[in-house]
């Protein structure tokens, strides 16, 4: 962004695993409850109370990490992380401080820039806190209410290199991020619903400097592009105030989106001190070969690599492969109608069309439409076959869509049946014909772009169930022979 300075930029994502139960008590994780429904002692943090580690979050991490190319430990523990805020019932989050989970992992991310490899510091296992509901906003608020329901929910922590240069490359690594983490199936990643939220450090040095320059920590950044224009405008902040011969402090700020600026929310002088002790109610965590090897082979495909695929076996642009890769039911959704029709260009023009026209007009899911992907071939395997033609498969397919509807039936039913019989077509080309003179002449006349028209007017005679590659054959034979 600047040839001056260089940015440093590092991202620590939490993600909230989707298991069932919370990581230290059988309390339900489930979302929009009342307040404070999902709660008990242990999650509430009441004396005599001793935690219980859920498995499966162990499980979930062990994924994340092998995805992320981690290494993961062979012997890992928890540890108390000392702190008082009113969302944190006992002063203390159980967390993960010097031995983690995994460690030393990377991936890779595309922007319109290149190929860049972004390296994973650790992921480690902790309980989340609660949620404090403002009056107001944050950095104005008169008061606040506490609703600890989230209080106890697992997350991992994924705590980039600041090996980030630039926003663009921020934004990328989140959405790689985010798409491994969905194909894993272990997070729904939902930002609004608080499943993954994200914090950002940058700083600005000297180019050709060694040294990182003072870091500003952006908190409460709730999409990727909110992360991306946060970043942006603190770029710009630390860089006139550098350029002005002023130094830049260390502090927490807030994106605030209706002002579109960062705002201070505290200074942070010096990092700070969490007191962290190892947790001595849970034993340490010892991951064997045989736990690891059970985990890598739940590891489905990732996006990077079915990406790759796309292009190189089933012979996708990039564009499409990028479009189809970046949710996973959408590529879930594509490769079931593969394995039934065998024109993956053909496929993939009709799912990036018509088909994510309608989930983004009704706001759904592939598998949320009335369009099952055996009937989507089937509809496919008849524009081939000449049975309707592409105009009349976007009625039929849109009556697929809202009716669930399989697309012979709607053809028969709606007599959408396309009209390739010659004798059928020929007196409606006649008559066409008769009934426009001065095309005739002008297709007589080598203007080629009449017989569009001509075809035109046929395709209207007949409400688009004639052939048009038979009726533009036909008016070619009868008027430039």
């Amino acid at each position: 962004m600047t040839t001056k300075y260089e940015t440093v930029i590092g991202l620590e994502v939490h993600v909230q695993l989707n298991t069932d139960s919370k990581i230290f008590c059988g309390c339900s994780t489930e979302f929009g409850k009342e307040p404070n429904e999902n709660t008990c002692p242990v999650c509430l943090g009441l004396p005599g109370t001793l935690p219980v580690l859920n498995k499966k979050v162990v499980d979930y991490a062990i994924m994340a990490g092998l995805a992320l190319n981690c290494d993961i430990a062979e012997y890992s523990k928890f540890d108390r992380k000392n702190y008082f805020y009113p969302d944190l019932p006992k002063a203390y989050q159980i967390s993960q401080f010097d031995l983690p989970v995994a460690e030393n992992g990377e991936i890779e991310i595309e922007t319109e820039a290149g190929l860049f490899n972004i390296g994973v510091t650790r992921v480690h296992l902790e309980e989340d806190a609660g949620k404090l509901i403002h009056e107001g906003s944050i950095d104005k608020s008169k008061g606040s209410l506490v609703d600890y329901n989230r209080t106890g929910v697992p997350l991992i922590e994924i705590v980039s290199e600041p090996d980030m240069r630039t926003p663009a490359q921020a934004k990328a690594y989140l959405t790689e991020l985010k798409m491994i983490m969905e194909y894993l199936d272990i997070s729904d990643c939902n930002m609004e619903e608080g499943s993954l939220r994200c914090d950002a450090n940058v700083s600005l040095r000297p180019v050709g400097q060694e040294e990182f320059g003072i870091k500003a920590e952006l908190k409460n950044m709730n999409s990727f592009s909110a992360v991306e224009k946060g970043l942006e405008y603190e770029v710009k902040r630390q860089q006139k105030l550098l350029d002005e011969g002023k130094k830049v402090v260390q502090e927490t700020r807030t994106w605030d989106e209706s002002l579109n600026k960062t705002i201070s929310m505290r200074g942070k002088e010096e990092a700070h001190d969490y007191r962290y002790f190892p947790e001595p109610d849970l034993v340490p965590l010892e991951i064997d070969a045989a736990w690891k090897e059970e985990m890598r082979k739940e590891i489905p495909e990732l996006p990077r690599e079915k990406y790759k695929r796309f292009i190189s076996e089933l012979g996708l642009p990039e564009y499409d492969a990028g479009v189809l890769t970046g949710d996973k039911d959408l590529a879930v959704f594509f490769e079931e109608v593969l394995s039934d029709y065998d024109d993956p260009k053909n496929l993939s023009n009709w799912m990036m069309g018509e088909f994510l026209r309608l989930l983004n007009e009704n706001g759904q899911a592939p598998f949320e439409s009335g369009v099952s992907p055996i009937n989507l071939a089937k509809m496919l395997k008849m524009i081939d076959q000449d049975i309707i033609s592409g105009k009349i498969a976007k009625k039929v397919f849109e009556k697929m869509y809202n009716s669930g509807s399989d697309p012979e039936t709607i053809v028969e039913e709606e007599g959408l049946k396309q009209i390739s019989d010659e004798d059928e077509l020929e007196n409606m080309v006649d008559g066409i014909i008769a009934d426009n003179p001065d095309a005739v002449e002008d297709v007589q006349n080598g203007k080629d772009r009449a017989i569009g028209f001509l075809v035109g007017q046929v395709m209207k005679e007949t409400r688009g169930k004639a052939n048009p590659g038979l009726v533009n054959q036909m008016l070619r034979d009868k008027l430039m022979d």
